[in-house]
């Protein structure tokens, strides 16, 4: 069979030097370089780009309306793609409404199950759907939680009716005093002693005729539990009909937790009547993956079969991703980046499309070392499935199971942007590129490690799957948590831990910001500091340096752009014809600073910045930025174009440099070339040696081997894991046999 390649032809997207690039087709080809380089440029803002708006052109005008819209890439000709699927980091949204079971289908099939061999029948599988007016709970709506009223905030639990428990607000005297004059309690007794029956009397009783005594007569009247009193008057109405008053009083008492209907099913009682082999749907739903495998291979039933087969399958590749922790019912806006990406790999892997192009965004981030292994099986399964897998990658264990590899460099931004080499990873060894040569390096491990001046404790951690965890977190040095994914390192750390020390500085990769007028110029507060150098310089007003403000250009309001809605037609962005694409009034672009507009300044990057100011004010912001790796950032690139890990390098560069401070760090090395990692520790270092603690929670073996103290968590993931299995220096860690993190960290230092 003849090789087939997909050909590009000069192509300049973003930092691109008129690349020329032929990739094998039904191959696994993976990019390397360091951040910044053009990896992306060509992947995703060529390459995928293309493949889509291609794919897309073929429906009609209409649909099209409703499509993403994929400008035409900068580049001479793009030939031979095939349809492509993309599989990034993106944090899988969809509300409360969307699960693990519904994004995966496998919620679907298990409906299907039910409605077949559950009994008592109650239906057809829709019967057995939360988002189908015909099994969701009537009360929720199929959400598994209520708005409604905290009673912990209004009754007082060591006091007696008689001695004023109740202290509901907008309650008259007289209504308060009809729960004691009702004849239904005793009146002396704390309501701490009231047994399970009395206490849901109490809140949440429906209406019911008793006659309450007035003076010697008694006269009919209507009880009501509190909470039942309550619900009726202010949350089954519409609350926006209340009153800002009535509003303001009401809100410090409200909470959202489970639905007492359905104790957090989300389904109506028909559907959770139904059960197999004693079980319902929201029992099974709630069992992690590997174990409801177990479960439904144990079900005997002749015409289950088929949906039992298609069940663990499904199923399986949830635990070859390492996502055997995950639960069906779990919504998936709580999933983290690496986990997303793992749930859209196992949709696709259920799928029987051939020659398709699948395109990869670093699909090793969140995962263990012991886990890499099985992403790189399910990346050749892809393959030997008949399609082509582009992936971009840092993580050595992946680059090597490569049919094919580009490296793009030398370096990043302006300075990257070309092909430094096309080959097998034998070649890449060899090479004089940088990847090649940190493919050989690796960090020594740590043997002499500073000495805590203190302990943080955390007591009795049950966050998810914690199991009761106390552990100290030493002061004063670089403490690293390890395990498997989901062996309970973030409860630990951003449940337990930061819910005791909410002081802490904490840098995640959640976004910065979406919008294209903020940039790490405005974010790191850089630009302040530069629009007052340029008021002094021209003495005019700042605010005329900004265009979100009196500089912006007229025209466009200082967005660069005008946007052209042509209805069914894509819309047209075009540069402001008045100010062409800079931004702002042609007055501002006349004051000068050394000979530099304001617009020349933010088109510079952050070493080019570096370069030209001389205040040392703005010296030292921008230092922050080149130590954390972003000097190839421009200083105007919207905040909204970056990765999760420039993300939180760009809030680690805002917060650099504080004494005393304690730093929560998750998985920093998420987008960071293997040449980079040694920096970040680098600067870890320097934040620990100015008197920081530093809490960081990874998996790169690298950062792992310079750790002062090391805490495992596991030793698997879900109910497996939530335990600490070690805790220690990275040289003890090495010893123990019970610990995969240990297995590797010892494997690495041999190598």
């Amino acid at each position: 069979m003849i090789p087939e390649f997909i050909e590009i032809r000069g192509a300049r997207e973003n930092n691109l030097k008129n690349v020329d690039l032929r990739l094998p087709k039904r191959k696994i080809t993976i990019f390397t370089g360091v951040s910044g380089s053009g990896k992306s440029s060509i992947v995703f803002d060529t390459i995928a780009t293309e493949a889509q708006r291609q794919l897309y052109e073929n429906f009609s005008m209409f649909i099209r309306s409703l499509l993403p819209k994929f400008p035409q890439p900068d580049a001479d000709s793009i030939e031979k793609l095939s349809m492509a699927i993309v599989v990034d980091q993106k944090r899988l949204g969809g509300g409360s409404h969307s699960t693990m079971g519904t994004i995966t289908d496998i919620s679907p099939v298990l409906r299907v199950l039910f409605s077949r061999i559950g009994k008592p029948h109650v239906g057809y599988a829709n019967a057995f759907s939360f988002n189908d007016p015909q099994g969701m709970c009537p009360q929720c709506g199929g959400r598994g939680r209520k708005l409604g009223f905290d009673a912990s905030k209004f009754i007082d639990r060591s006091k007696s009716l008689k001695e004023g428990a109740i202290q509901a607000p907008g309650l008259a005297t007289w209504e308060k005093d009809m729960y004691a004059h009702s004849g239904f309690f005793d009146v002396d007794k704390k309501l701490a002693d009231y047994t399970g029956e009395e206490m849901e009397l109490l809140l949440y009783s429906q209406p019911r005729k008793f006659k309450l005594r007035l003076g010697e007569g008694n006269m009919n009247a209507t009880y009501m539990g509190v909470i039942e009193k309550f619900e009726r008057a202010y949350i089954r109405r519409d609350i926006k009909t209340l009153s800002d008053r009535t509003q303001k009083m009401i809100r410090p008492y409200l909470q959202e937790g489970p639905c007492p209907a359905c104790k957090g099913a989300r389904l109506n009682e028909a559907a959770l009547s139904c059960k197999i082999k004693g079980y319902n749907i929201a029992e099974l739903s709630a069992m992690e993956a590997g174990e409801l495998i177990t479960f439904l291979k144990e079900t005997d039933d002749a015409v289950a079969v088929p949906m039992i087969r298609t069940l663990t399958e499904r199923l399986q590749h949830l635990v070859d991703m390492g996502l055997e922790y995950l639960t069906l019912n779990r919504e998936t806006d709580t999933l983290s980046g690496g986990e997303s990406q793992r749930v859209k790999m196992v949709k696709h892997l259920s799928s029987s499309l051939t020659d398709v192009l699948y395109i990869f965004d670093e699909p090793s981030v969140g995962l263990h070392p012991r886990d890499v292994y099985r992403l790189n099986g399910l990346l050749q399964k892809l393959r030997d499935k008949g399609n082509t897998v582009i992936v971009v990658e840092h993580d050595p264990d992946v680059i090597r199971i490569a049919d094919h590899i580009v490296d793009v460099g030398p370096h990043a931004g302006t300075k990257g942007g070309q092909i430094m080499y096309e080959g097998e990873l034998e070649g890449l060894l060899h090479s004089d590129t940088l990847t090649g040569k940190y493919l050989k390096h690796s960090l020594p491990l740590k043997t002499t490690c500073r000495t805590p001046r203190g302990q943080l404790p955390v007591h009795n951690a049950n966050a998810n799957n914690l199991h009761n965890v106390s552990v100290n977190i030493p002061e004063g040095v670089l403490t690293v948590v390890t395990g498997v994914a989901g062996s309970g390192k973030s409860s630990l750390i951003h449940h337990a831990f930061l819910s005791a020390y909410p002081q802490a500085v904490v840098i995640d990769q959640s976004a910065v910001g979406t919008s294209t007028r903020s940039n790490p110029a405005t974010y790191t507060g850089t630009m302040d500091l530069i629009r007052k150098a340029f008021a002094t310089a021209n003495q005019v007003d700042a605010a005329l340096f900004s265009f979100n403000s009196k500089g912006a250009c007229e025209n466009c309001q200082g967005s660069g752009v005008i946007y052209t809605d042509l209805a069914f037609l894509e819309g047209v962005k075009t540069p402001c014809e008045i100010c062409e694409g800079k931004r702002y009034k042609e007055e501002v672009l006349a004051y000068l600073l050394n000979h530099k507009s304001i617009s020349d300044v933010l088109a510079m990057t952050v070493r080019e910045a570096r370069d030209f100011f001389t205040a040392k004010d703005i010296c030292r912001k921008l230092d922050s930025m080149i130590e954390v790796g972003l000097e190839y950032l421009t200083l105007g690139q919207p905040l909204s174009t970056l990765s999760g890990g420039e993300c939180q390098r760009i809030k680690l560069a805002s917060e650099l440099h504080k004494k005393g401070s304690i730093y929560v760090m998750d998985e920093p090395t998420t987008g960071l070339h293997l040449s980079d990692v040694g920096k970040l520790v680098q600067l870890i270092d320097g934040l620990v040696e100015k008197g920081n603690t530093v809490v960081v929670i990874e998996h790169n073996l690298e950062v792992i081997k310079r750790a002062d103290w090391i805490i495992d968590m596991g030793p698997e993931g879900g109910h497996k894991g939530g335990k600490i299995i070690f805790e220690g220096t990275p040289e003890a860690l090495t010893a123990r046999t019970d610990s995969y993190t240990g297995f590797h960290l010892r494997e690495s230092v041999r190598s």
